[in-house]
């Protein structure tokens, strides 16, 4: 018995001991907690009666290079509620159902949420925001908030871009220049009880918003009025698919204008056009906004058809492989292995020099000149040129050249690329290489931004591009401003011929794939003056109705275009002594 009870003393010990340990601890932990880590728990127990609003920063303005604002933002309001705070459930949600336009079901599901803050509707309008604001209903807060604003609407949209309900860029340049246009939120912070209800009088924390900054681009609100006007007027004339212009500064790969018609609504960019046969599911949906949204002189390809002859004369030139007095056969054909290529002309063009050539846009010359160089000097170009990767213009989503691989490459399909088809590119890269070999062999990267100014104009970061590398010698160049030139004054160009100005350029017509639809996709790349480019325009017209030709169609659209923005630039007609006035027509 005596061992027994000495056991039940020594568990008795040891629970004590344990228990007084465990005492210790805690005491150790509670005296750490008091001392050491007071200043962390009290400034969470702060937190727990902190209420925290955004307040949302301004978003920076988007300036064309006249210092005309073609993207802006309006006020309006965020209407929220705060649960513990409301004191007549039935009032708020009538009064903001009826104000705010919103079902009633919807709001009393918010009201009622036990929640720190539950958003009942996002961009109202101010005044309609100022009244709810004006009837002090306790639990309702309205905070002015800032909406995106376009006062052009569909002016440029593939290239502007637009915001989301967050006001975050989602396409063109809104998202490219996010980091520079999106400034910093602020923030409201209050003082509220153990229940949740704000102390009436309590001292407001406000951290300030910084404004974003506002983006400088090269885009001339003039001439992108003009573009999508001559655009649209063709696309209904012809009525084509889709038809894009695109003018830029061949000397420094600034973007004046890219107009991409249809364009869509800046102001209402989730609506699709009227009559649109709308998917029921959501991805199909999805799908037809995103092909409104889609920019085509960057994101799309094609075969660029007679234009690319560009390239091609140039690389035979540079190489010396050819010269203009060369003289080459055409009787509407080329044999090359065991394909028979032919030429626009049935009958051929029989003999001719290679000026005449590329004014005729005689197809069996160029091929001539392609199997001159071969598969590796070719090659060689496409890389010098540029004309492999992307052009680095500052919007998302380039697509990138589609081109035979060089071991794939034989001499059919060295002969197919030398006048423009079998492979493609976009138009801003056709637009970039042709500016590159027209300005003096510099190649440009075209751009959009010139520079990003804070809000206060304080902060100026001035936006930089890769200075041109040498592509092609400065005689060259001057030779293909003079081949380009005869083009336009006798050749197979004369369309674009504008009075009094020295204007170049080249015609296409490219079929599209597969042949058998007999689909075509007219061009025409032209520049002024001729002997010293300082605007470049390019034009595609997509799967026109009746006459397709790039020469019919396609030139005379730039030649408009030309006899508009030429005066408006300040660059004189020869025969003119004053600079006439830029005309829109509306």
């Amino acid at each position: 018995m005596n061992e027994n009870r000495t056991r039940h003393r020594s568990r008795i010990t040891v629970l004590f001991l344990i228990l007084a340990a465990a005492a210790a601890a805690l005491s150790g932990r509670l005296a750490y907690l008091m001392v050491f880590r007071s200043e962390y728990y009290s400034e969470r127990a702060e937190d727990l009666h902190q209420r925290e609003r955004t307040i949302k920063a301004a978003r920076g303005e988007i300036i064309d290079r006249n210092g005309t604002v073609i993207a802006t933002n309006r006020t309006v309001c965020t209407v929220s509620v705060i649960h513990n705070q409301i004191q007549d459930p039935e009032q708020v949600i009538s009064v903001l159902s009826g104000e705010l336009g919103v079902s009633e079901e919807t709001v009393r599901a918010r009201v009622e949420k036990r929640s720190s803050r539950e958003i009942i509707k996002t961009n109202v309008d101010k005044a309609v925001g100022d009244k709810i604001r004006d009837m002090r209903l306790a639990g309702v807060k309205v905070d002015e908030d800032y909406k995106r604003y376009y006062p052009y609407d569909s002016l440029a949209s593939k290239v502007l871009g637009f915001t989301g309900g967050d006001n975050q860029g989602i396409i063109g340049l809104e998202v490219e220049y996010e980091e520079y246009l999106k400034g910093i939120n602020g923030k409201i912070l209050t003082m509220a009880d153990a229940a949740g209800i704000e102390i009436e009088n309590a001292a407001e924390d406000r951290i300030e918003p910084v404004a974003g900054n506002d983006l400088y681009v090269s885009l001339d609100v003039n001439i992108q009025k003009y573009a999508e006007q001559a655009a649209s007027q063709v696309m209904e004339k012809k009525q084509a698919k889709q038809v894009s212009i695109l003018v830029m500064n061949p000397k420094n790969g600034e973007i004046l204008a890219m107009a991409s018609v249809p364009e869509f609504h800046l102001n209402d960019p989730f609506s699709l056009p009227e009559g649109t046969d709308v998917p029921a599911d959501e991805k199909g949906r999805q799908d037809l906004l995103n092909r409104m949204w889609r920019n085509p002189c960057i994101n799309d390809t094609y075969e660029p058809g007679s234009t690319f002859k560009i390239i091609t004369a140039a690389a035979g030139l540079e190489e010396g492989v050819v010269d203009l007095d060369d003289h080459f056969n055409c009787p509407g054909f080329r044999i090359v292995e065991d394909r028979k290529i032919r030429c626009h002309k049935t009958g051929g063009h029989g003999s001719e020099t290679f000026l005449q050539g590329m004014m005729n846009s005689c197809n069996p010359v160029l091929i001539d000149v392609g199997q001159r160089l071969g598969v590796d000097n070719y090659y060689k170009y496409f890389e010098q040129f540029g004309l492999m990767g992307k052009t680095g213009i500052d919007l998302p989503g380039e697509a990138s050249t589609i081109m035979h691989k060089k071991e794939n490459m034989g001499a059919v399909e060295l002969a197919t690329v030398s006048f423009g088809q079998s492979f493609q590119i976009t138009p801003v890269q056709l637009a970039a290489t042709v500016s590159s070999i027209i300005n003096g062999g510099t190649r440009v990267t075209p751009h959009f931004g010139v520079k990003a100014v804070s809000a206060d104009g304080t902060a100026v970061r001035e936006f930089e591009y890769p200075a041109g590398e040498r592509i092609l010698s400065e005689e060259t160049s001057a030779v293909m401003r003079y081949i380009l030139e005869q083009v336009v004054a006798e050749g197979s160009g004369k369309n674009a011929a504008v009075s009094g100005y020295r204007i170049g350029g080249k015609t296409a017509t490219s079929e599209k794939l597969p042949r058998s639809l007999k689909k075509y996709i007219s061009s025409f790349v032209g520049f002024a003056p001729a002997d010293d480019p300082q605007v470049l325009a390019l034009i595609t017209i997509d799967e026109p109705e009746g006459i397709y030709y790039g020469g019919t169609i396609a030139a005379p659209v730039i030649a408009d275009v030309f006899k508009n923005i030429l005066p408006y630039l300040g660059i004189r007609a020869e025969e003119e002594e004053t600079v006439s006035a830029f005309r829109i027509y509306g």
